[in-house]
């Protein structure tokens, strides 16, 4: 860290605190996640999950940016260098007297997905989305701490007490960590309603509480959702039926589109939960879809003409010289088009010195072609008959090709699921 010097404490977790730096050698500023486990090499640094999966992720547009992992060997401390953001979430609505605009809502939403889609594909899901690690800067949002991401490839049961309690899935909470990467959709559910709204939309004061504010709100599930999971907890499924109040509309500017996503995003069960590329395809997004393609047409067309040229159609590009064309009418005037059937020429007959004579033949192709002469002389020649491309003759099949037989070998996962 001598690189660097400490500008001041942006916020403390459970398991890091977070300062603002300033770089010695170019004076930019970054944030620092000084870890407060130590570390005993670097083997164990590089096998954390967070910093697995940092690397594997980097660089996208809406995924926060790793810049350096800095590592004491002799004290064993850790700190993780990354970009600088203005706020999170949770700082930007918190006090606020009016809503965001739709407009606005809909710009970051926009991106947590394509974070999400992004992360999703990459196998790792997140785990802990919830608005105080999801970071913006002049609109620009980025999603952040990736302490308690896991492979989509590994084993259940995963850790049972994951995310914030707010923003935690129905089967997050009902099963012994049997869940999927659809449980970070569920949280980015829960944190649109609450840019849109700037209320929590299930603020369980514990376990059993957010059970009973979900089902407040949504409704008890029907039998065969909760037999999907896995019955292993301590906890009594004999929910009473409750028909919920459905979404609280604190804000009556909300377009359908808007609702009709929210609700694809907070479905119980999570088979009938949309995905986050999905998400991205909803007719919410349409606009964001729209202006995304042509921000990508006018950078080709800035940064890449000679594409545009290569696209036109040959046929106004090319042009048959004048030379040529006067050519084409000579052939056609000299040698027009006949008409009726092509003219048939009768080839020479070949005169051979003498008849030669043949071997037998083992091969049943060549003894289709010539007939069975009883002279020894060269037979006449029959029709071929067709074989097919992929068939073979008897005698064909006996015939093992003399090929070494070489096997690729199997690619393999990076990492333990990362």
């Amino acid at each position: 860290m001598k690189k660097y010097k400490a500008v001041g404490k942006i916020g403390e977790g459970t398991f890091s605190e977070v300062m603002k730096i300033q770089s010695l050698r170019d004076g930019r500023y970054y944030a620092c996640k000084q870890m407060k486990q130590h570390f005993e090499s670097i083997e164990q640094v590089n096998s954390l999950r967070e910093i697995q999966a940092l690397r594997r992720l980097n660089p996208h547009p809406n995924i926060l940016t790793l810049h350096e992992v800095v590592f004491d060997r002799k004290s064993g401390s850790l700190a993780l260098i990354c970009e600088l953001m203005d706020m999170n979430i949770y700082e930007l609505i918190r006090g606020r007297r009016h809503p965001l605009s739709e407009k606005k809502i809909m710009h970051y939403m926009y991106q947590l997905c394509k974070s999400l889609d992004y992360m999703h594909r990459n196998g790792i899901f997140h785990r802990d989305v919830k608005p105080e690690n999801i970071l913006i800067k002049r609109d620009v949002l980025k999603l952040g701490d990736f302490g308690s991401c896991r492979s989509i490839y590994s084993r259940q049961p995963y850790t049972e007490y994951i995310s914030t309690r707010w923003y935690r899935a129905p089967e997050c909470l009902l099963t012994d960590g049997f869940y999927t990467y659809k449980m970070d959709l569920w949280s980015a559910g829960c944190v649109f309603y609450e840019i849109a709204s700037l209320q929590p939309l299930f603020p369980g004061a514990n376990e059993l509480d957010q059970i009973s504010k979900i089902h407040d709100v949504i409704g008890t599930p029907a039998q065969k959702t909760l037999s999907k999971f896995k019955q292993s907890r301590a906890m009594s499924f004999d929910f009473p039926f409750k028909k919920g109040s459905g979404m609280p509309l604190l804000t009556s500017n909300l377009s359908p589109q808007c609702l009709s996503l929210l609700h694809a995003m907070v479905a119980y069960d999570p088979d009938e939960r949309i995905a986050a590329h999905q998400a991205l395809q909803h007719p919410y997004f349409q606009e964001q879809r729209r202006t995304e393609k042509q921000a990508l047409a006018s950078h080709r067309k800035a940064f890449f003409p000679e594409l545009l040229a290569a696209s036109e159609p040959l046929g106004n590009t090319w042009q048959i010289p004048k030379a040529a064309r006067t050519q084409q009418q000579f052939l056609k005037e000299v040698h027009p088009k006949r008409q009726g059937p092509a003219c048939v020429m009768e080839l020479p007959r070949l005169k051979l010195p003498g008849v030669a004579t043949l071997s037998p033949h083992s091969s049943p192709v060549l003894q289709s072609v010539f007939g069975s002469g009883t002279s020894g002389k060269v037979p006449v020649l029959r029709p071929l008959k067709c074989i097919g491309v992929n068939q073979k003759t008897d005698s064909q099949k006996d015939i093992k090709p003399n090929l070494k037989q070489c096997h690729l070998p199997l690619i393999g996962r990076k990492g333990d699921g990362y």
